[in-house]
């Protein structure tokens, strides 16, 4: 096994170590070629639809939801029509995950008007339908949001792992090969066993397919501050995770996140990020409760995540102020699934522009908003 470090430029170390983050990264190259997937060929670029049609009584609206995705990937890209848009990124030949996020179960999760689109779109690109996967980390979590009962006879859901837990070694499903090692472990597990320490890859995105559709949604989230493109691909593709937020007094999503993000198969494979934000959920994430579900009407479209979630972050607070509540990184847990922390606030974004992920700089972001009727 060929073994390498992170390596980061002078001028990215402090917001790191400020983090207080120190790791490594091992495991063989698995490298595809060409330009890196993040932040892609549109760094700094978000493009944001919005349609008043696309949600009615709480149900997305088909034909409204396809106008809103041809105009998202027509604006992105500058190609002339819907095919054409999507062969910019992929060909004949490729085997293609969507990443879906399943965890807000029928509440808020990914809707099939948006994926069976984004499936629409990869086939016109010439990807064949056995060469397309639809995948969330654990099965259970996927079929509780009926993902898996809205596909076509000819495309495949995919999963790392059965169910969540809080623990999450096993390694069915992840690739020893291939893993971010990051000094945090759980209590009373041994300091010096690096399976306690590391964050195994999923075999899905280092074997099984050589690109990723990011398909997130508009979420608050309990530990993370948001949860959007960034986290909905780290959390996804990886083994222990729950290390990084243990309770009140051990949260370090802050780096553990883009650390994951910045391992090669997956900083190089995720080409393209799609926000759901018809519906967004402003509290208690990553489940939400009912009540804090509004309808925002807006899809996003980026090849850089950084910069869509710095865009989707503001929207998120913007809505918290408008609901009388503080901004995210203000703002202290106040219940939902995952175990509390004392702060919310999303340093992942920021670190994940350091490490060249995307842009953070609100003056290198280009948000191109479209009213459509």
């Amino acid at each position: 096994m060929n073994t390498s470090s992170f390596r980061f430029p002078r001028r990215q170390f402090p917001a790191l170590a400020a983090a207080g983050f120190l790791g490594t990264r091992l495991g063989r190259s698995a490298e595809t070629p060409g330009k890196p997937g993040m932040p892609g060929p549109y760094p700094g670029r978000v493009v944001a639809v919005r349609h008043p049609g696309s949600i009615v009584s709480g149900a997305y609206q088909g034909e409204a939801i396809g106008r809103v995705m041809e105009r998202g990937m027509a604006e992105l890209t500058g190609a002339p029509g819907w095919p054409d848009a999507w062969r910019l990124f992929f060909q004949p030949g490729d085997v293609v995950g969507i990443k879906v996020n399943p965890v807000g179960g029928k509440k808020i999760s990914s809707d099939p008007s948006v994926l069976l689109r984004i499936i629409d779109g990869l086939k016109q690109a010439g990807v064949k339908p056995a060469d397309i996967f639809v995948y969330d980390r654990y099965r259970l979590q996927l079929q509780g949001a009926g993902i898996h009962r809205w596909l076509p006879d000819d495309i495949r859901p995919a999963w790392a792992t059965e169910q969540y837990d809080n623990i999450q070694l096993g390694m069915n499903g992840f690739d020893a090969d291939h893993y971010m090692e990051f000094p945090i472990i759980q209590p009373g597990q041994d300091a010096r066993d690096p399976h306690f320490r590391r964050s195994y890859l999923a075999r899905f995105i280092t074997q099984r397919v050589n690109k990723v559709v990011n398909l997130a949604c508009l979420k608050h989230h309990n530990a993370a501050g948001v949860t959007l493109a960034l986290k909905n691909i780290a959390f996804g593709m990886a083994n222990n995770c729950c290390r990084a937020h243990q309770g009140k007094t051990i949260n370090v999503l802050g780096a553990f996140i883009p650390c994951i993000l910045d391992v090669a198969p997956v900083r190089q494979k995720v080409v393209l990020h799609i926000m759901d934000g018809v519906r967004g959920g402003y509290e208690n994430g990553p489940g939400i409760t009912p009540q804090h579900i509004w309808e925002h009407k807006t899809m996003y479209f980026a090849t850089d995540p950084v910069a869509m979630d710095k865009v989707c972050w503001r929207v998120l607070d913007e809505k918290r102020v408008q609901a009388g509540m503080q901004p995210v990184s203000l703002a202290k847990p106040s219940g939902g699934s995952i175990q509390q922390s004392l702060n919310m606030a999303p340093e992942h974004i920021e670190i994940a522009g350091a490490l060249g992920l995307g842009e953070f700089d609100d003056a290198k972001i280009d948000v191109k908003r479209i009213e459509m009727s």
